[in-house]
């Protein structure tokens, strides 16, 4: 494992020192939220819209907001030294000291800032679909919480088949997302994406992918799509805030020309808008 640099309530920590209470309500019940933002030459991308995001987050779970300066002050201590040039930082939360139960007290939370290199993702990527379905209308849908058991069993499924990711329908049989993407297909020509009322999160890379490819020209349509749609469609893209937005080539055991057209036109939009805009669009 690479090297993660650590803060944990205002102080760097090594990576294998204890630093989280047992009875930490993330530890035992799942209960926090958290954002992964890209690290580009040792910078975070796109923070404004993560705390935002985080912000809605914390809303949904009735958890407090945390102060945006404090997390920044512990992002600024990860990435100082010696740059980092591309990998992830992720921002936790947690609802702090908690009974062995699902209520709450009114524990401060607990704030945990980390950072590692990872090499950039490959241009296109391999997936899978899995039985197990977001459900749409649950008290967590289109919020980015720490529970996270659904998405490591079924990204367990996708590695033991030789795929990267696993996507997945809602309860209503429609495309919803993947495991830690949001997912585009192209029929007709036209760029399509399950919209955020089919349960998906409403990630980062996908609402600033459906914003340039408007700006630029590109037809982008969100729309309810039968999980079906990953057996026909002419081209499949994933996003998230490490993969920007990569083509896929097989779903399934069916091959795809991957990036194609529609996917490299969106792939060039992206990285054009990113060097003209900077860090934080």
């Amino acid at each position: 494992m690479s090297e993660i640099r650590v803060w944990v309530d205002g102080q760097v920590v090594d990576m294998n020192a204890p630093t989280l209470r047992a009875l930490d309500h993330g530890v035992t019940v799942g209960d926090g939220a958290f954002e992964t933002c890209k690290i580009v030459d040792g910078k975070a991308f796109a923070l404004t819209r993560h705390f935002r995001r985080l912000g809605r987050t914390l809303d949904g779970l009735g958890l407090p907001q945390v102060d945006e300066a404090h997390v920044r002050e512990g992002i600024e201590a990860v990435l100082s030294g010696d740059p980092i040039p591309f990998g992830r930082v992720r921002i936790t939360v947690t609802g702090g000291l908690g009974p062995l139960s699902s209520d709450r007290t009114d524990s401060p939370a607990t704030v945990i800032v980390a950072a590692t290199p990872s090499r950039p993702h490959k241009p296109s990527a391999a997936v899978i679909t899995v039985p197990w379905v977001r459900n749409e209308r649950g008290a967590t849908a289109g919020l980015k919480t720490t529970s996270y058991a659904e998405n490591v069993i079924a990204i367990s499924r996708a590695i033991s088949q030789g795929a990267e990711e696993a996507l997945m329908a809602n309860t209503r049989d429609e495309l919803c997302e993947g495991t830690a993407s949001n997912v585009f297909v192209v029929t007709d020509g036209v760029l399509r994406t399950p919209p955020l009322e089919s349960g998906c999160l409403a990630g980062i890379t996908r609402e600033l992918a459906i914003e340039w490819g408007r700006a630029a020209g590109l037809e982008v349509v969100e729309e309810t799509l039968p999980f079906s749609v990953l057996e026909t469609a002419d081209e499949v893209i994933i996003s998230n805030s490490s993969r920007d937005v990569q083509g896929v080539h097989v779903v399934d055991g069916r091959q795809l020309a991957a990036p194609g057209p529609i996917t490299q036109k969106l792939v060039d939009v992206w990285r054009q808008a990113e060097r003209d805009l900077g860090m934080d669009p």
